[in-house]
């Protein structure tokens, strides 16, 4: 959800952390702190993807993705002292139900879009469609699911 303000604060506090690098000229940098949201969710369904009823993502792909953007932002920062991965735990309550329920749309429009095509005469892929709903708070993938009872 983030810290409201938050960027503007720090950039107004610290101008250089919104500073343009270029290829030639990164500085030296002590940490390199992600937040693994924004990563996990362009890597699971890119921006491009977003209304094609044809896109298709395996797991390893997605996975892939995500090791590879993680190694690139690495490679270009070089850290010298810190490396630190931030992954959300379990949500509040509340988050948890918006995120059901935007779930359950996200399932429907799905649908929608797959009965429309089909009607349309479209050819669909074979291969499942990555759910990205195994990403959302309060969802747990199916593998964890039997070894935490």
């Amino acid at each position: 959800m983030g810290i409201p303000k938050f960027f503007r604060w720090i950039s107004e506090r610290y101008p250089l952390t919104s500073q343009l690098i270029t290829p030639n000229s990164i500085p030296t940098f002590d940490n390199l702190y992600l937040d693994m949201n924004g990563i996990i969710h362009n890597c699971s369904h890119p921006p491009s993807s977003e209304n094609d009823i044809h896109f298709r993502i395996t797991e390893e792909q997605m996975i892939l993705a995500i090791f590879a953007y993680i190694d690139h932002l690495f490679t270009k920062i070089k850290p010298q002292k810190v490396f630190y991965m931030a992954i959300d735990g379990v949500a509040p309550r509340a988050k948890m139900n918006q995120q059901r329920s935007r779930r359950f749309r996200t399932a429907r429009d799905t649908r929608e879009k797959q009965e429309e095509a089909e009607r349309k005469g479209e050819k669909l892929p074979e291969e499942k469609a990555f759910d990205s709903n195994c990403i959302t708070p309060g969802k747990l993938h199916p593998s964890f699911q039997s070894s935490r009872r």
